[in-house]
């Protein structure tokens, strides 16, 4: 059967490969087209454009490129209506994809998937109409999820755990360097690690990264490994460099996998950073802080915005967001992880292991693709 997916950033690419590979598993006749990344390409299937065509983030960067927006837009409506997929496979990025599920449900008779759904608990609340009129099979990665949308708002969804699961189980079992053997090839001194997830937009680095590095200056014991974001050039990064940071690429598991405490902001690596055991302080740096702040109070529906409180439905990991992001917070938070068997620490790994149990075993990926084909094949 015929599979066409659409994703808009790194971890959709990641999250979308790994339900290919399931996918073909179950349908070894798939064959896939989509808008995706370079682990999409590795799969195999025809890439029609990449995500970091499709992806721009804020207010004005959006204005200034609403015609590249549209013309994405248009070229992927007609893409998909021309390839005929048996499945459309939509991968979180709502703004987009739920523009192409309603132009394909109104317009064709292909079944709409969406994989990893929109967070409208948190924002948005009122395109649950759009959900439920052009979305077929809703599959969620988050339990608290099910409550929302089958209990609140009379809409029946797939649970199938989360595929962060997944990954970093595969990673550890199967992709994991040792830890002399990282710290050789990167060369990185015997300093513990405290890792830098930055974002993987230029504006979120931008943001984030300078007080990320200023605030490691407090703690010279430890080395700043900088995860550098797919697609970003190295040179982009030159500036916050010559603090005694190291930067590397392709290698965000391997860093975690080797790390004492992490600086993240806020996504789905606040998730990946607690599967991996690692300290974190969760740090989301916004133009307009105060207005932000107002905003969030007044009008996002949740208490937390990382995915770590989230799942555990209380304060895990502590969020410095907007007003919150300055310096001496950074430096304080941070501070207060360090130390071995510290209060902060010792509750902070406890609560992991609660939020993983809560998440569930790996196999979101393979459950996700026996439902989609046992779908399509009840249908034909």
């Amino acid at each position: 059967m015929k599979y066409y997916l659409i994703v808009g950033e790194a971890s959709g690419d990641l999250h979308a490969s790994n339900l290919m590979k399931s996918i073909k598993s179950v349908d070894g006749d798939a064959e896939f087209r989509f808008f995706g990344g370079d682990l999409m390409s590795a799969v195999g299937g025809t890439r029609v454009k990449h995500y970091r065509e499709l992806a721009y983030m804020g207010f004005i960067p959006v204005l200034m490129h609403l015609r590249t927006i549209f013309a994405n837009m248009r070229l992927c409506k007609g893409d998909v209506e021309g390839w005929m997929p048996d499945a459309l496979i939509l991968v979180d990025y709502p703004g987009f994809n739920l523009s192409i599920a309603e132009y394909i449900h109104k317009n064709t008779k292909i079944p709409v998937y969406y994989y990893i759904s929109p967070k409208i608990w948190a924002w948005k609340e009122y395109r649950i109409k759009n959900i439920k009129r052009d979305v077929d099979e809703l599959f969620s990665i988050l339990p608290f999820e099910m409550d929302f949308f089958e209990k609140k708002h009379n809409y029946r969804i797939n649970y199938v755990g989360n595929p962060c699961v997944d990954a970093v189980d595969d990673f550890k079992r199967n992709k994991a360097l040792s830890r002399a053997a990282f710290f050789e090839k990167n060369g990185l001194s015997d300093k513990p690690i405290i890792a830098l997830l930055a974002g993987s937009r230029k504006q979120e680095i931008k943001a984030n990264l300078p007080v990320m590095i200023e605030a490691l200056k407090k703690y010279p014991g430890y080395q700043p490994v900088i995860a550098g974001a797919p697609g970003i050039d190295k040179d982009f990064y030159a500036p916050y460099l010559n603090a005694g940071a190291r930067i590397v690429f392709g290698q965000t598991y391997d860093i975690l996998n080797n790390s004492y405490a992490a600086l993240v902001t806020s996504g789905t690596a606040t998730l990946e950073t607690a599967l991996f055991n690692v300290p974190q302080v969760v740090c989301y740096a916004t133009p307009m802080a105060r207005l932000y702040s107002w905003l969030k109070n007044n009008f996002l529906n949740v208490k937390f915005v990382s995915l770590v409180n989230l799942v555990a439905g209380k304060e895990v990991v502590r969020e410095l967001i907007a007003a919150d992001m300055k310096l001496s917070n950074v430096v304080e938070e941070l501070g207060a992880l360090l130390p071995a068997d510290g209060e902060k620490r010792t509750a902070m790994l406890s609560e992991y292991s609660r939020m993983m149990e809560i998440l569930g075993k790996p196999g979101a990926s393979q459950r996700a693709a026996q439902k989609i084909v046992s779908l399509l094949k009840s249908k034909s």
